[in-house]
């Protein structure tokens, strides 16, 4: 069974009341495209448009994304995260960038929906800022890369 339904099948958010408070930490990464036309205007780690500073906008749109999550998903439990780092790696001889968000909490359950979210809310940014450029971004491989905390810890292979 589903941890997000009940015994009739129906959504529901799952209880978390007698779980224990224990910190809380996930990882999550989106890998975006850089074409040309867009790669040709990184500098010193940044990505400047008319639009302004490309990276520097998808951070800040990511932190609030991931803090924002319960509002997105439906069955998340709102969460308060002690942190939440968005980094963006450029790899122009891949023609890509990598977002990563970091979250960590205290909480009865986990922050893994946060993690994922502020990835692909910076990563949503990022092709909204530099559409006028190229439609030709392509937002790919979002997945989760560790969990800690819980039940058990994850780590992707």
């Amino acid at each position: 069974m589903f941890s997000h339904l009940d015994a009739q099948n129906r959504p529901a958010m799952v209880n978390v009341g007698a779980k224990p408070v224990t910190r809380r930490t996930a990882h999550a990464v989106a890998v975006v495209t850089l074409p040309a036309e867009l790669a040709a205007l990184l500098r010193d780690g940044e990505l400047v448009t008319k639009k302004g500073p490309i990276f520097q906008t998808a951070i800040l749109a990511g932190v609030m994304g991931a803090k924002k999550t319960s509002d997105l998903i439906p069955l998340c439990h709102p969460l308060a995260l002690d942190d939440c780092k968005i980094e963006i790696t450029p790899d122009p001889a891949r023609g890509e960038i990598a977002i990563h968000c970091r979250v960590e909490t205290h909480a009865k359950t986990g922050v893994e929906m946060e993690a994922l979210t502020g990835a692909t809310i910076a990563a949503l940014t990022f092709y909204d800022m530099a559409k006028a450029v190229t439609h030709g971004i392509m937002i790919k491989d979002v997945r989760l890369l560790e969990k800690t905390g819980g039940k058990k810890d994850y780590r992707a292979p």
